[in-house]
């Protein structure tokens, strides 16, 4: 009977604890959230925890299960523990990078909900998801570390690559040399504010909206929903358009090609009624000037001002589809036209007659005698 009994007090005394504390904790982070709602920290560690429970009983079942005197256990004691140490070093690596991951994100919120300028925000949003990355990145490594260290014999191939980290180094640099160089510039990238998620960038002939970025790759969302990965290293060698960089405030360009005839003045007039009437304008400038000529056309260029890309191609299509319409409608002979008739006839009517080859030997004056042919001396 003891020996049902002890390993059941051992392992769910483990389990009842562990879930008691937890249950401890989160009713205290509980409270004292609800007692200051300006900080989102302790709501957020509350996701700590599953992790927190699990490096709980973990670690009790490490220091208590030769207790349980049962001899399945005692027959594995070693592999038991070995699998235990593991378990709790990755459950240890998985609640630190939860906690520094409520305690970036809890700062970023805070910040974000003092600062008013968008262009920061975005730029400390970026910051702030490289670092948990960061992060998150040289834990595992240093979790993964810690658990090979635990397998015997793991010293012997420690001291035998420290040997050969010349041979190593050498093959690793060439080897991950493209990684490498991304994962640099994915630090440029964060800390040196070239590109921020949110912004409107354009890329190889593609506009879009940064999405995320990695510490390897950067992901941009066209306006059709597409997704185009770039290796962030593309943004520290070539150059690309940022139309959020300054500022989120844009100024746009609708062109018209008509006739000559076509009324600029009255033109004017249409598109300071049109702007009058689009939510996408902000209001801040408007113009429009003839900008070049043709000998069949002259071109139109109308200026649009708006908040942000997204209005203002909104309003460069407002700007043509109605100013279009409005000229068709009221003014269509001030849309380009294809001339398809002959030119117009001279005052008398008549054609212009190509002159009679005159023969050999011989010209015909005008009272219709014939005269010989005189030689040319080329003067005249």
């Amino acid at each position: 009977m003891e020996n049902v009994l002890r390993p059941l007090i051992v392992i769910g005394g483990s389990v009842v604890l562990t879930l008691l504390l937890g249950w401890v904790v989160d009713l205290l982070l509980r409270r004292v959230d609800d007692r200051h709602p300006e900080t989102p920290l302790w709501d957020l560690l509350r996701r700590c925890r599953l992790p927190f429970q699990v490096v709980l009983l973990t670690a009790l079942l490490r220091g208590t299960y030769r207790e349980t005197q049962w001899q399945p256990l005692k027959t594995h004691e070693a592999t038991i523990g070995h699998v235990l140490w593991l378990v709790l070093i990755s459950a240890g690596a998985w609640l630190v990078v939860r906690i520094v991951s409520a305690a970036v994100e809890s700062s970023y919120a805070r910040y974000a909900s003092s600062t008013r300028d968008p262009a920061r925000v975005r730029r400390v949003r970026t910051q702030v998801t490289l670092i948990v990355r960061i992060v998150t990145a040289v834990v595992v490594v240093v979790a993964v570390a810690a658990m090979l260290l635990t397998f015997p014999g793991m010293e012997k191939v420690g001291a035998s690559m420290l040997a050969s980290a010349g041979i190593i180094g050498i093959v690793a640099g060439v080897a991950a040399q493209s990684t490498l160089g991304n994962l640099f510039a994915g630090f440029q990238i964060a800390f040196g504010d070239m590109v921020r998620i949110g912004d409107t960038v354009v890329v190889d002939g593609e506009w879009g909206t940064v999405e995320e970025v990695t510490l390897t790759f950067l992901a941009v969302r066209t306006w059709d929903e597409r997704r185009i990965t770039m290796p962030v290293s593309y943004f520290t060698s070539k150059p690309f358009e940022n139309w959020s960089r300054g500022g989120a405030q844009m100024t746009g360009t609708v062109f018209f090609h008509l006739d000559h005839s076509a009324p600029v003045g009255l033109m004017r007039e249409k598109l300071q009624e049109i702007l009058r009437d689009c939510a996408a304008w902000d209001g801040r400038d408007w113009s429009l000037a003839v900008t070049d000529t043709t000998p069949n056309t002259m071109q139109v260029r109308a200026v649009v001002t708006a908040k942000d890309a997204d209005d203002i191609w909104t309003a460069r299509c407002v700007v043509r589809e109605q100013m279009i319409a409005w000229l068709y409608e009221k003014h269509p002979y001030a849309l380009p036209r294809v001339a398809t008739s002959p030119a117009a006839l001279p005052l008398d009517h008549a054609w212009p007659r190509a002159a009679a080859p005159i023969p050999d030997g011989q010209r015909r004056s005008q009272d219709g005698e014939d005269h010989e042919a005189q030689p040319r001396t080329g003067r005249g």
